[in-house]
C-alpha cells in the first residue's frame, strides 16, 4: 500500500489529538487532587455509627468536607475466615454542602440502586477472580466480621479498584465496623451431653429465659450464628448437630440419630436452669423445618412454637426410627434437576407429591402456633408447595389458627438474619465431583425479605415465649 502524504498529514494530527486529549485528563486529575486536598478545607471524613453492633443493627453511614455535587463511591470489604476478599461499592453524589448520607441519598449504581441505608453490607459480593461458589458464613461466633469502610473519589467500579496504578479511586477516607452476632454478656457452651452435639448460647443475667431449639439442614455440621443472635435478643438457644458433624457417630453423609436423639436435645434444654422449661420454642431452615415439624407433632414434646423457613412437610426416605439410619443424601438422585451451567437443584426432591404420604410429619397433631416463611424464588424447596399443603392439613384439622405464613417474592432459600449477603448458587460439595447447589434469591428483594423476616421472627418469638398463653 502506497501511504499517501494527506493520509501521513491525518495520522499526524490525530496523533497530536490523542496526546492533547491525554494532557488534558492529566492536567484534570492534578487539578482534582488539588481540589480534594485544598489547604483550606478540612480533610474529607467518613463515619459510621455505631462502629461496634450486633450484624442485625442499622448503620448509619455518612461523608462530610467534600466539595459540592461531586460523585463519590462507598466501598465496604471484607475478608472471610478463609481469607477471600468481599466487596461492594456505591455511587453518589455529593449535595451541596459537599456531603453523603446513606440513611438519605439514593445509590446511583455500583453493587446497588435506591437508598438503601445497608446496602453496602447485604450486597457483599466476592471480589473479581475469586474462587467460585463462595457463602459468606461465621464460624467463629467469637468474633466479630471487621467491615472496612472507605471514601474513594469518582464513582468506581469493582474492576478499577484492583490496584491498577490507576490515579481514579483515590481513597480519600476511611473507618472501620465490628459485626457481631454475640452481644456483651453473651455466653457460648459447648454441649456433649447424652449423645447430643451442640453449642448453648445464654443471654447475660442469671435468667430463666425462653429458649430455643436451632436446627439447619443437609448442609451438615454445627451452625452456630443464628443462635448466638438469638441469645443476643434475650432468648437462650441450643444450636444443634445432627449430620455431617465428626462428633456424632457414624458415617458423615448419613443422618444417623433418631427421635431419641431430638428428644434428647429439646429435654436438656428443658432442664437447663436457666431455661424456662415451658417456654420452648423450635426453629429450622430448609430440612430443619421437616425435624421441627416432627418434634412438634410427633416426639411427645411440647414446644411452644415452631418457625419454619422454606422446609419440606417431609422426608423422602423414612425418618421414624431411633438411631435414624436414612439413606444419605447423595443416593436420591433422581428428583434432582440441572441448569445449563450444571448447577443442581433440589426442588423436586420435596414436592410434596414426590415424598411418600406416610413420611410426612403429622401436623395436623401440632398443638403450637406455627410461623412458616417462603422465599417464592426458592430454588432449593418447594416450599411455596410444603406451605400449601400444610396449610391444608391444618385447616382440616380445624387449626388454621395455628398457621401464619409470611411470603417473600424474590427472596431465595437462604433466608438468614438481616444484612447477611446473599449467594444465588454456591459450592454444595467437592467429592466425588464438583458440585454447584442453586439457593435462588435476586439481591435486593432477598435482602429485604430477610430484614422483614427476621423481625417478625423476634416479633412471633417474643409473643409466644414470653407472652401469656
Amino acid at each position: 500500500m502506497t501511504w499517501t502524504p494527506l493520509y501521513l498529514l491525518e495520522c499526524q494530527l490525530r496523533a497530536v489529538g490523542q496526546l492533547r486529549v491525554s494532557l488534558h485528563r492529566k492536567m484534570c486529575n492534578r487539578q482534582a487532587q488539588v481540589r480534594w486536598r485544598s489547604a483550606g478545607r478540612p480533610a474529607p471524613l467518613l463515619t459510621a455509627r455505631p462502629t461496634r453492633a450486633l450484624v442485625d443493627e442499622p448503620i448509619s453511614i455518612e461523608a462530610h468536607h467534600l466539595p459540592s455535587h461531586t460523585p463519590i463511591t462507598v466501598r465496604a470489604n471484607l475478608t472471610s475466615e478463609d481469607g477471600d476478599l468481599w466487596e461492594a461499592l456505591s455511587h453518589y453524589y455529593t449535595d451541596a454542602k459537599g456531603a453523603v448520607n446513606l440513611m438519605r441519598d439514593p445509590s446511583m449504581g455500583g453493587s446497588y440502586v435506591g437508598c438503601e441505608p445497608m446496602g453496602l453490607f447485604w450486597a457483599l459480593q466476592p471480589v473479581p477472580g475469586s474462587r467460585e461458589g463462595l457463602r459468606l458464613r461465621k464460624r467463629d461466633v467469637e468474633t466479630p466480621y471487621a467491615v472496612h469502610l472507605s471514601l474513594l473519589e469518582g464513582h468506581v467500579n469493582p474492576e478499577d479498584t484492583r490496584g491498577k496504578g490507576s490515579e481514579e479511586g483515590q481513597e480519600l477516607a476511611k473507618t472501620v465496623v465490628d459485626r457481631w452476632y454475640m452481644a456483651p454478656g453473651v455466653r457460648r457452651i459447648e454441649v456433649r451431653q447424652n449423645g447430643v452435639v451442640g453449642s448453648m448460647f445464654l443471654p447475660p443475667g442469671p435468667g430463666p429465659f425462653p429458649a430455643v431449639l436451632d436446627l439447619w439442614g443437609m448442609g451438615g455440621g454445627l451452625v452456630e450464628y443464628r443462635s448466638a443472635l438469638l441469645a443476643s435478643h434475650g432468648m437462650a438457644s441450643l444450636a444443634l448437630a445432627y449430620f455431617g458433624h465428626k462428633d456424632i457417630p457414624g458415617p458423615l453423609n448419613r443422618i444417623n440419630v433418631g427421635d431419641s436423639y431430638f428428644r434428647a436435645a429439646f429435654q436438656l434444654l428443658q432442664k437447663h436452669p436457666q431455661v424456662c422449661e415451658e417456654r420452648i420454642g423450635v426453629m429450622g431452615l430448609s430440612f430443619g423445618v421437616y425435624l421441627s415439624l416432627w418434634i412438634a407433632s410427633q416426639l411427645s414434646v411440647k414446644p411452644r412454637c415452631v418457625v419454619g423457613i422454606n422446609g419440606p412437610l417431609g422426608s423422602f426416605n423414612t425418618f421414624s426410627s431411633e438411631d435414624g439410619q436414612q439413606e444419605s443424601f447423595e443416593e436420591n438422585q433422581r428428583h434432582w434437576s440441572y441448569d445449563e451451567q450444571g448447577y443442581v437443584s433440589f426442588r423436586e426432591v420435596s414436592l410434596p407429591s414426590n415424598i411418600p404420604s406416610e413420611n410426612y410429619a403429622k401436623v395436623e397433631d401440632m398443638c403450637c402456633p406455627l410461623l412458616y416463611i417462603v422465599g417464592k424464588d426458592d430454588l432449593s424447596c418447594a416450599s411455596l408447595e410444603n406451605a400449601d399443603e400444610i396449610e391444608k392439613r391444618l385447616h382440616a384439622a380445624g387449626k388454621s389458627h395455628l398457621f401464619t405464613r409470611l411470603s417473600y417474592p424474590g427472596a431465595g432459600h437462604l433466608i438468614e438474619p438481616p444484612y447477611a449477603p446473599n449467594a444465588r448458587v454456591s459450592l454444595w460439595t467437592t467429592r466425588p465431583a464438583k458440585l454447584m447447589t442453586l439457593w435462588g434469591g435476586h439481591l435486593a428483594a432477598h435482602a429485604a425479605a430477610q430484614e422483614d423476616s427476621w423481625q417478625r421472627i423476634l416479633g412471633f418469638l417474643e409473643c409466644h415465649l414470653r407472652g401469656e398463653k
